[in-house]
């Protein structure tokens, strides 16, 4: 499932490090490789999933379980 990001943005530092914001709030500071990295990646890779990856925003068990609950299906 391919996607914006919904209210991640990211800025980039004079010092090249690089901000990854959600709704306006410091997620995480990617340094080094890691900018250079995201940097390349950003425009290349599926947004949702590099935005999960690099900020740890991963669903959790219990939400993916939930959407085969009947009552969440075709949701």
């Amino acid at each position: 499932m391919s996607g914006t990001p919904e209210g991640f943005t990211y800025r980039l530092r004079k010092n090249g490090d690089v901000e990854l914001l959600h709704h306006g709030r410091l997620a995480t500071v990617l340094r080094g490789v890691a900018a250079a990295r995201f940097l390349t990646d950003v425009d290349s890779d599926d947004p949702r999933e590099l935005m999960a990856r690099l900020t740890g925003n991963y669903r959790h068990g219990n939400e993916r379980t939930a959407k085969r609950h009947p009552r969440n299906r075709g949701r």
